[in-house]
């Protein structure tokens, strides 16, 4: 299809697409792809759009005026872009560029986790791959033969795990990974201690904001988060392969009191300990289906049915 809009060159061309139900529910899929010559003077501004906007830019440049930020895009860079919010671009010169809006049921997570380490706009060491597969996308409609849609998601996955594998060059050259795995290996044999973040800070060599923020960036969780997901999942062990009370479980495993660790295994789970340890383990049937602990165990689990 041409485009007819102001300052979109007539060469310009672009495919809607309409997904199956079973790629909705399964997939990333593309709702529009186009290769597009913006003339100098374009201007878009839009409150929302239903979808996320991936485009690189293959001549001259634009700008992204998004969240309270001015954003200058070059030629070589790549935009990924939350079309859900308000947002803006234009530009003064033109620019050439593919684009695909896309989405997928787990569109926004993925975009959440590339945005949060690269930023809205940012370019790869070696865009190649990422450009090619978009390259191929838009071939794949471009060249009007049926349209694969495990591929074209393929397609999609492929930019996007591109995206996440890149580390940004930040305070300099330092690589933060050996950090974070020296942070998690030292959780994880001392969760069931009490683990403060002035400690973790101080074994990582950094100021606790830096620290947090750097340790989030690298595994997805906060500190904090981290030494509460080990915990939660030991418990989970203990409860489904052991006869232990809750109770023992709980100070096991770290936790400062009965409260404090059922109201974060139902937060995680959705269910009591007493419950998942229910529901875990099949019951037995005979005289020793109730261990002398179980009495124990349903007088703690009182109280966490109560969180």
């Amino acid at each position: 299809m041409k485009s007819c809009e102001r300052n979109v060159a007539p060469e310009s061309e672009y495919f809607v697409y309409s997904p199956s139900r079973q790629a909705e529910e399964l997939f990333f899929y593309p709702l529009q792809c186009g290769h597009f010559l913006y003339e100098a003077g374009y201007f878009l501004q839009r409150d929302s759009y239903d979808s996320f906007l991936l485009m690189y830019v293959q001549k001259g440049e634009l700008t992204l005026d998004f969240e309270g930020r001015s954003l200058p895009v070059l030629a070589g860079q790549f935009l990924l872009l939350d079309c859900y919010r308000p947002h803006t671009y234009f530009s003064d010169y033109g620019w050439e560029c593919l684009w695909c809006h896309f989405d997928g049921v787990l569109a926004r997570p993925w975009y959440d986790s590339i945005v949060s380490r690269l930023g809205n706009v940012f370019s790869l060491p070696e865009s190649s791959f990422a450009y090619g597969k978009l390259s191929s996308l838009w071939d794949a409609f471009a060249s009007g033969g049926p349209v694969r849609e495990p591929l074209i998601s393929k397609y999609l996955a492929d930019i996007l795990t591109a995206f996440l594998l890149h580390t940004p060059a930040e305070e300099g050259t330092r690589d933060y990974s050996g950090m974070a795995e020296d942070i998690i290996s030292y959780i994880n044999e001392h969760f069931s201690e009490d683990i403060t973040l002035e400690e973790l800070a101080k074994r990582a060599g950094m100021s606790q904001y830096h620290f947090i923020r750097t340790f989030k960036r690298e595994t997805g969780f906060t500190p904090h988060e981290y030494v509460i997901h080990v915990r939660i999942s030991t418990a989970r062990y203990l409860l489904k392969n052991t006869q232990l009370t809750v109770k023992s479980i709980c100070f096991d495993t770290g936790f400062s009191s009965e409260s404090v660790f059922c109201t974060s295994f139902k937060k995680q789970l959705g269910m009591t300990p007493g419950e998942y340890r229910s529901l875990a383990r099949p019951k037995k049937r005979g005289p020793e289906s109730n261990p002398p602990q179980q009495a124990d165990c349903i007088l703690h689990n009182a109280e966490c049915c109560l969180m």
